[in-house]
């Protein structure tokens, strides 16, 4: 047996998750290995869709324009009845963070480019072809008994924390006996991923078939994929569907022929809505899959993950750095459950809302839609409470003091620095605590003893000058009158942790002290 390699941070999964986070922690240049069982990419395409949040983490670290390069901007969502003619469409919309707001991708291409980047830190290493057999947890760190799957040998490493994004049947969660309480949809869905040949009108729109018969989903992913989704039948044996002849079947019934696509493959899957009971234990936190599960209708299952590890990473880096207390780490969870409980409510709503069984539920169904979709504004209300919800805290590492901007991811657009470049907002800011302000004077002295940049948002037209950044269209600064805040302090992931307007801004937290500013590194 080889052993104790030590390091600040294990990663238990290497699927987009896992590789966010080795690159978040990476950049930070802290001591990372990332264990992972298969000893390549996963061939099989799983996630579908993105967004602006998630695609604004992977800027983070040099990798959005890399990865915006391979993805295909969603139209919106088209819910068609048994006819193929829409009931109600679903626009994206625009929430400001930099990028656009509905993007389809092909995951084996987005786990490379992660794992490209995750190439450039010296200071991470990857066991590929290795298996985490143990768990356990010692006064100061984690200890990992690992099975190099590639030959018959075993190595034990140590960390100061893991993080298990080893999927919905984490053998780390099962380790620690962590419950993951909920559901299991007793329908099990068939998954054909394929191969564009020839395009055909509409391939590339998200299109849910809301036909009672066969609800199916049809959605493109980009560089040259096309996807379909359908459930197999109480009557239907699963075995029965997945050959060639079941599988041409649905796609005749779609349209499609063997002229239009190539299969490259197809499975059986089931849906879940689950949640761990615990995001943390001890040294050990769950993200992604191992935290929770949750239906694909509204495509953020991978997205809610890579939100965990956002919230999560900087926090380990600064515990680690001292520039915070290990308290904060309990605010992983408390912060994260709420947005993702929403999400897993949203998402199932749309669920029930596309696999109708009753015809004349159905029909109801589509003449309602229909009919509310005249009335102004409908469509704008059904997208912000049955899609993704606001990026918001309500409760965790916030200072409440009434104003409104606590809690919110602050805008990103484009602005112009010092030196009169137009670069995006968090390359200027991100990754690092910032006062921001729109007054004259700038507020928050203990925050600049603390060793914060205080930094001035000036109006558009205005001069670069030093501290201060030009709001070159106007959007922070509307942004920040909405909320009543005329200062903010903004955490490294994006969020308002403190505000200030008609009342002082808030004192950092207990305990703080700055942390060196991260680097991003260069785009792969």
């Amino acid at each position: 047996m080889s052993d104790d390699s030590t390091y600040d941070v294990a990663i238990v999964g290497y699927g987009p998750v896992g590789a966010t986070a080795a690159n978040l922690l990476g950049q930070m240049g802290l001591n990372v290995v990332v264990v992972e069982r298969d000893p390549d990419i996963y061939f099989r395409a799983r996630a579908i869709s993105t967004d602006e949040e998630v695609v604004r983490i992977w800027q983070q670290v040099g990798l959005a324009d890399r990865l915006n390069a391979d993805m295909q901007p969603g139209a919106g969502a088209n819910f068609v009845d048994a006819d193929g003619v829409p009931f109600v469409s679903l626009l994206p919309i625009d929430r400001g963070n930099g990028h656009p707001p509905q993007q389809f991708i092909y995951q084996p291409a987005v786990d490379r480019v992660l794992r490209e980047g995750v190439d450039r830190f010296p200071n991470v290493s990857t066991l590929l072809g290795h298996e985490c057999l143990r768990v356990v947890q010692h006064p100061a760190c984690v200890e990992l008994m690992l099975a190099d799957l590639t030959r018959d040998d075993f190595k034990r490493i140590r960390a100061s924390y893991v993080i298990a994004a080893d999927g919905g049947s984490s053998s780390v969660r099962g380790q620690l006996g962590i419950g993951f309480g909920g559901r299991t949809f007793h329908e099990r869905w068939i998954v054909i991923d394929t191969k564009v040949l020839n395009e055909w009108p509409g391939h590339d729109q998200l299109r849910f078939h809301c036909n009672p018969e066969r609800p199916t989903v049809d959605c493109p992913t980009p560089l040259g994929h096309h996807r379909w989704e359908f459930p197999v039948h109480d009557e239907e044996d699963e075995k029965d569907l997945l050959t060639d002849g079941a599988i041409w079947s649905v796609l005749d019934g779609q349209g499609i022929t063997r002229a239009n696509v190539e299969i490259l493959g197809f499975a059986c899957y089931s849906h879940h809505v689950r949640f761990a009971d615990r995001w943390r234990v001890g040294g050990v936190f769950l993200a992604g899959d191992a935290a929770h599960a949750m239906p694909p209708w509204i495509g953020q299952g991978m997205c809610a993950g890579v939100r965990d590890v956002a919230n999560l990473c900087w926090k380990l880096g600064a515990v680690l750095a001292g520039s915070l207390p290990e308290s904060v780490l309990d605010t992983y969870q408390a912060e994260r459950l709420p947005h993702v409980m929403e999400v897993t409510n949203r998402t199932v709503k749309t669920g029930k809302l596309i696999i109708e069984r009753s015809p004349w539920r159905a029909a109801v169904r589509n003449h309602f839609f229909r009919t509310a979709s005249k009335v102004p504004f409908f469509t704008t209300w059904l997208r912000e409470h049955r899609w993704l919800p606001d990026a918001r805290y309500r409760d965790g590492l916030l200072a409440r003091n009434g104003n409104g901007a606590v809690g919110w991811l602050i805008p990103q657009p484009w602005v112009t620095d010092e030196k009169g470049d137009r670069v995006r907002f968090d390359d200027v800011i991100g990754g690092r605590w910032t006062v921001l302000h729109t007054g004259p004077a700038a507020p928050g002295q203990v925050w600049r003893s603390a060793g914060v940049p205080v930094v001035r948002i000036a109006p558009p037209g205005s001069a670069p000058a030093a501290d201060c950044i030009v709001d070159r269209d106007g959007t922070l600064t509307r942004w920040l009158d909405k909320k009543k805040a005329s200062s903010v302090a903004v955490r490294p992931d994006g969020f308002v942790y403190a505000a200030g307007g008609d009342q002082p801004l808030p004192p950092p937290p207990t305990g703080f002290t700055a942390a060196p500013v991260r680097q991003v590194k260069d785009e792969v």
